[in-house]
């Protein structure tokens, strides 16, 4: 018997050798850009693994490039993007190196759009009304993907209107005084803005389908990132943040709180949600 517990013993010791223990790191790194679509989601997830008991920190970049770089060497683990227009060039190049992990929202839309007094529904109506816009558009930055797309509108329209370029703060500022005076104007928006929820406005149709149709966003991670982290891969799977609660986020940055008391506010009014959330990840 003692001999039989010595080998018991020995075989023990050998496999402990010989078999990996993998403990699940409860640090990630998440990376996010400073736009209105991408805080929100960020933030919301970041919540709820540190609900989970994780270390989340949140390096912010100023454009796709760089964060799809960082993502690819594996200096951030995860990042939410939307990955079939917006930024499907950086997705494609490096997908190699990346996974998808999960969808997280759906409902990006940019385009065209006036406010909802003025008479025209088409961008296919704009030429013919081009003196009541004063031959513009009021664009914003240039280099964006709303403003390449605008300008790809402007040519398979034919439109007589100038595009112009310019900011989103400035933008914002025109389509603000225009809506007081209840003036016509003509502006490069989309959603999820603050501006869809505090004016009322109407995306021009767009019979030859130039702008994209909506687009989901998704949290996609270095490889490996789920199969070396499977129950935080479970606890982000789990987020879900509707299209609608993103914009109403930003709706009470834009009146005076600070990105993390509005997502305080949500998930605090989300409790039973993210109770669910967890349901979930526990299934």
């Amino acid at each position: 018997m003692k001999l039989l517990k010595k080998a018991f013993c020995a075989l023990a010791m050998v496999a402990a050798t010989i078999l990996p223990v993998h403990a699940e790191e409860k640090t990630i790194t998440m990376g996010t850009l400073s736009w209105e679509d991408l805080t929100p989601i960020t933030g919301i997830t970041k919540k709820v693994l540190e609900d989970q008991g994780y270390t989340v920190k949140v390096t912010q970049f100023s454009e796709w490039g760089i964060a799809y770089a960082a993502l690819s060497k594996g200096d951030i683990q995860i990042l939410a993007s939307q990955i079939d227009y917006v930024a499907q060039d950086y997705w494609n190049k490096n997908k190699n190196r990346l996974e998808k992990i999960s969808p997280v929202s759906h409902g990006l839309y940019q385009g065209i759009a006036v406010p909802s007094y003025v008479p025209v529904n088409s961008l296919e109506e704009l030429n013919a009304n081009a003196e009541k816009f004063n031959n513009k558009i009021v664009g914003i930055e240039p280099g964006s993907g709303l403003m390449s797309d605008a300008t790809n509108a402007v040519k398979s329209y034919g439109l007589k209107l100038q595009l112009l370029e310019g900011s989103s703060a400035a933008m914002t500022a025109a389509l603000k005084s225009a809506v007081d005076r209840k003036e016509w104007i003509a502006v490069t928006i989309w959603d999820p803005s603050w501006m869809t929820q505090k004016f009322e406005m109407k995306y021009l149709a767009d019979p030859k389908g130039v702008f994209p149709p909506p687009q989901g966003y998704y949290w996609i991670g270095h490889k490996g990132f789920s199969a070396e982290n499977p129950n935080a891969r479970e606890v982000i799977a789990s987020v879900y943040v509707p299209i609608a609660d993103i914009k109403a986020i930003n709706g009470d940055v834009k009146d005076g709180k600070t990105m993390d008391e509005a997502v305080k506010a949500w998930t605090d009014g989300h409790a039973d949600l993210i109770k669910r959330w967890e349901n979930i990840k526990k299934n």
